[in-house]
């Protein structure tokens, strides 16, 4: 069955409000059995969309699919928000429990994020630190278990849970191609929990200053290809993820078996990330024949103490990079949502015991990486004392230095507790490394190409 929402009242006037049009349509093909739902030129305003089983959402060249920034109309739903089951605000487009769904079309999906990043800021800039408002004091009441939870920085204390752009929680067969996604209120495309997703030929655009509004956030997910997308964002590109902390480990839920193939990344935190979200592991990803342009990070590994997880298997060969930051950055030391009163032990140089929420990062492969006009150094590799990281290769890397419009060195990667350094060579702190035909051009006289630290062991062959 393919029914147009026009034959339920939608009109794409850009003025109207078409929720109870979307409403009345997916009811009707889900009473069918499935179907495909189309939309066709024009500006639909909307508030959420739920999806189910065996149907398709089509959003037709000219058509923008855009939603409604009144906070009351996203009530509270189970989902993970930063790596934490808890409830949030409903996802604009959201499936839950569901198979064999797609989003496809050559339109636009918009979040209409400005009103959304402009309260987070009037509230950073009033130095909120609890819920105030009706929507926070109600998910505050939901997640009251749940205070003590880590967070990535985003703003859980306040219980501004922002939703993100298009979410599918427990499902498996999903498809999202050709579209565009823009103006995410939080993460924009969010698989969690989810298993055998495609997503290519897409393209996702978030103002570069806009808070946490990641690309793709795949999380606790299994086999999934990504290909032929382009992500340009205010946070990271494209981020695997696996849950935070204790809860993350109960959950077990890996992501593993992981493609990206073919994509480029233009502005972003980082290009493809690995964390910091890590506890319930990530293994057998593969990354290959990308392009990064003006990323902040290219190959971006972060976790700290307390994450948890084994994060292993994972290779990226012909990455093409053009004036980011640093190409590689493997950080276990990440500041980002560490509280205060944490600082001291997460940060710190010394050996700490070794337990469950120890993150163990090892079998990691480089190849063919060709980086031009980085900007604040050549590579960054840090792992824990107490758990260095191990079996990582680096092969037929050529790496080159801007030579100007240079940035500090510490902004190579968002670190806490490691000196600082001037060095802008590949660092290497407790990492076991293997360096073959890699090259660093671009240095200033007497400096070296890699600066060995406290507890690196390389072999440069």
């Amino acid at each position: 069955m393919t029914a147009d929402i026009a034959e339920f009242g939608g009109a794409g006037d850009g003025h109207t409000d078409n929720s109870n049009a979307f409403a009345a349509a997916i009811a009707s093909l889900k009473r069918a059995g499935g179907g495909t739902l189309r939309v066709r030129r024009g500006v639909y305003l909307c508030g959420p969309i739920e999806l189910f089983s065996n149907m398709t959402l089509e959003i037709e060249h000219g058509a923008i699919l855009q939603f409604l920034p009144d906070v009351q109309r996203y009530p509270p739903v189970l989902t993970r928000w930063e790596g934490i089951v808890c409830f949030g605000m409903h996802p604009l487009v959201f499936a839950r429990d569901a198979h064999d769904i797609s989003l496809k079309g050559e339109g636009i999906i918009d979040g209409n994020g400005n009103p959304w990043w402009a309260s987070l800021r009037r509230k950073k800039s009033a130095r909120q630190s609890c819920p105030v408002e009706p929507i926070e004091l109600t998910l505050a009441e939901y997640n009251k278990d749940l205070v003590d939870q880590p967070s990535g920085g985003g703003g859980r204390e306040i219980q501004f849970l922002r939703p993100p752009l298009v979410q599918f929680f427990r499902c498996s067969n999903i498809s999202i191609e050709g579209l565009t996604f823009r103006n995410s209120p939080f993460w924009t495309i969010h698989p969690v929990f989810s298993d055998h997703v495609i997503i290519c030929n897409v393209l996702v655009q978030n103002p570069p200053d806009a808070p946490n509004t990641d690309g793709i956030d795949i999380d606790s997910c299994t086999d999934v290809r990504v290909e032929n997308t382009t992500v340009d964002v205010g946070d990271d590109c494209i981020a695997i993820k696996a849950g935070a902390g204790e809860r993350g480990l109960r959950e077990g839920k890996a992501s593993k078996r992981i493609t990206i193939h073919g994509c480029h990344f233009k502005q972003g935190h980082g290009g493809v990330v690995i964390g910091s979200e890590t506890a319930g592991g990530i293994s057998d990803v593969s990354v290959s024949d990308c392009t990064f342009e003006s990323t902040d990070r290219g190959v971006r590994l972060k976790s700290r103490r307390g994450r948890g997880g084994a994060v292993s298997n994972l290779r990226f060969c012909n990455l093409k990079m053009e004036r980011v930051l640093c190409p590689v950055a493997i950080n276990m030391y990440y500041r980002c949502g560490a509280k205060p009163e944490e600082k001291a032990d997460l940060f710190s140089l010394a050996h700490r015991p070794v337990n469950t929420l120890t993150p163990l990062f090892h079998d990691i492969e480089i190849s063919g990486l060709e980086a031009q006009g980085c900007r604040a150094s050549a590579g960054f590799i840090v792992g824990l004392p107490e758990a260095p990281i191990e079996g990582l290769k680096m092969k037929h890397c050529h790496i080159g230095l801007a030579g100007h419009d240079m940035v500090p060195v510490s902004e190579s990667e968002m670190f806490e507790g490691i000196p600082e350094t001037g060095a802008r060579g590949i660092r290497i702190r407790h990492a076991s490394c293997e360096f073959k035909d890699v090259t660093v051009t671009g240095l200033a006289t007497g400096e070296e190409p890699f600066i060995f630290e406290d507890g690196a062991k390389t072999d440069t062959l």
